[in-house]
């Protein structure tokens, strides 16, 4: 089946596959690039390593409880002998556990000197969220900032904080940032929204080299074709998260006339 939406997909947004999109999607630009980039750079997959917990936080939550003092009750069968009754019972609760996690990125290098040229990153959840996902991220975005590295940054997730920039103030769904090194703190924003196509970018390389167009929009049309995506979703339920009203009415119009729905 077609790729049925004419930007981005809302339904590849579902947690239950987000992880594997996003996995398929760093490959896909990956083995896109590096022909074009060939004999001058080359593309490596990285990771970024940290620790967090379920609910991104560090602190076991733990309920209120109030606590009353311990009341003495009379027996009825033993006159004159008071017997302590516990007022206080022990909840069930859930505590965090840790967990290793390992977001993959992108870094164009010069062939030789293996110099970081250009960092693509694609965002996921716990980089938009507070947590230890965005503290990693914003540390690592930082660094990047401020060095002599282009950085891309795609976005492609609706819900969250999206990440920092001045001089913008209209929310969008969808952001792909292009920074240059060489003209910060002035960037690109290309910000679009669910019914707009996904804008294609150049891949900011050194001065006077060629600059291949990055699009994204065919690049995620056959990831979705390749990974069977149409056999896994099912387009008669609503998407996860969920759209805004007049997405949704948009949503429901095209995948009716596709028979989606």
């Amino acid at each position: 089946m077609a790729y049925p939406f004419p930007g981005m997909n809302p339904y590849l947004e579902d947690p239950e596959l987000w992880t594997g999109v996003h996995g398929r999607l760093i490959v896909a630009i990956a083995d896109y690039l590096s022909p074009q980039l060939r004999p001058k750079y080359f593309v490596a997959i990285e990771e970024r390593i940290y620790q967090t917990t379920g609910d991104d936080k560090l602190l076991v939550g733990i309920p209120d409880v109030i606590v009353q003092k311990s009341q003495t009750a009379i027996n009825p069968k033993i006159p004159n002998i008071a017997v302590a009754t516990p007022v206080v019972q022990p909840k069930t609760v859930t505590v965090p556990i840790p967990e290793i996690v390992k977001e993959r990125y992108l870094e164009v290098r010069k062939v030789g000197t293996k110099e970081v040229v250009t960092v693509i990153e694609i965002l996921s959840p716990k980089n938009k969220r507070l947590g230890e996902g965005r503290n990693a991220y914003e540390t690592k975005r930082q660094r990047v900032l401020g060095s002599s590295t282009h950085l891309v940054e795609i976005d492609l997730l609706r819900v969250g904080e999206p990440m920092l920039v001045f001089g913008y103030g209209t929310q969008n769904d969808y952001r792909i940032l292009v920074s240059r090194a060489e003209n910060r703190p002035q960037s690109d924003l290309y910000a679009f929204d669910l019914q707009d196509i996904i804008p294609s970018f150049l891949l900011p390389l050194r001065t006077g080299d060629s600059e291949p167009l990055v699009d994204l929009q065919s690049l995620l049309a056959g990831i979705y074709d390749r990974a069977s995506y149409d056999l896994v979703i099912d387009y008669s339920k609503e998407a996860v998260p969920a759209l805004l009203e007049a997405d949704a009415a948009w949503a429901n119009t095209l995948l009716r006339e596709k028979d989606l729905r």
